[in-house]
């Protein structure tokens, strides 16, 4: 990605969130005030979610921007990583708020209130279409970021429950079955928690410099043994800065009579940022191995 092609995605990803971030913050007070009024454990479950999406809308645009900052003689590789970081405390997040509100349903099952179903109704019918606005502005982004995948999360996780919220208000207003308010309440946590692993598992994975899920070890190896004049590989690392910014280090064993290191040099960059979607690589060229062990080693 180029510097000038980079500063669009993360612009544009900023002009999203920013909008995103107006919409759930204003709308979370309405919602707090709507579920306190009607007793609705399941609309304060909806309210907690808004408030997780404006918190993570809130983290996230913080990252981008520090995200922007040039590398300099302390971060050579510049802020990249504090998205990640980012995306990892909004996974946290999303565990503690479905937790809390498992225990709360738990005690409000044992003795369901009197719900006023007609406001639940109406207040969830608002989060359902702002949710949706902010999921329309955050979609097209969260495939290529972390961050925006946290935030998006977080959207999504608040849609389906305002759908929750919603059904349950029409089940309760000709039921009366007030426990249906709890129940809706648990399902959303349920739902959120295995989306939030995958998120945490995936940031956690960038932290501790483990190979992108999407690139496979063993065909960048295959790949790296096609080039003419490459005769081997070793001490190959690959991991991630950020979200589709991937980098790699290796040792190549050549053969002069092949080719030269400066003529094999552009052809491996040219093959690992197409196939692999490489950006940065560190590569260091021998005749023979640095070691007797070395040869075809991955680590």
């Amino acid at each position: 990605m180029s510097t000038e092609n980079a500063r669009e995605y993360v612009a544009g990803n900023e002009r999203s969130m920013k909008i995103a971030f107006a919409l759930t913050a204003t709308f979370l007070v309405v919602e707090i005030i709507g579920g306190v009024l009607t007793k609705s454990l399941a609309l304060i479950s909806d309210a907690a979610h808004m408030l997780t999406d404006t918190t993570a809308l809130g983290i996230a645009l913080v990252a981008i921007s520090i995200a922007k900052r040039p590398a300099d003689k302390k971060r050579t590789f510049g802020y990249y990583r504090f998205e990640i970081l980012a995306a990892s405390f909004n996974a946290l997040l999303l565990f503690g708020v479905a937790a809390y509100i498992i225990y709360e349903a738990y005690f409000r099952l044992k003795a369901p209130p009197q719900i006023e179903s007609t406001g639940m109704l109406f207040v969830a019918a608002c989060g359902l279409v702002i949710n949706l606005i902010s999921m329309r502005l955050l979609s097209a982004r969260q495939g290529t970021s972390l961050n925006v995948r946290g935030a998006y999360l977080e959207v999504w996780s608040d849609l389906i429950g305002s759908i929750g919220v919603i059904a349950g208000a029409i089940l309760i207003r000709f039921t009366e079955w007030a426990w249906i308010d709890s129940a809706i309440a648990v399902l959303i946590g349920l739902w959120v928690l295995p989306r939030t692993w995958i998120l945490l598992k995936s940031s956690l994975n960038i932290l501790l410099e483990g190979v992108p899920d999407d690139v496979d070890l063993d065909k960048v190896g295959a790949s790296i043994v096609q080039v003419p004049g490459v005769l081997s590989f070793h001490d190959l690392h690959v991991w991630a800065l950020t979200s589709g910014k991937v980098s790699l280090s290796m040792h190549v064993v050549y053969d002069p009579k092949i080719n030269t290191s400066a003529e094999i040099l552009p052809i491996l960059q040219t093959v690992l940022s197409k196939e692999f979607g490489i950006s940065h690589m560190t590569i260091q060229f021998e005749l023979v191995p640095c070691s007797p062990s070395a040869e075809m080693n991955f680590i």
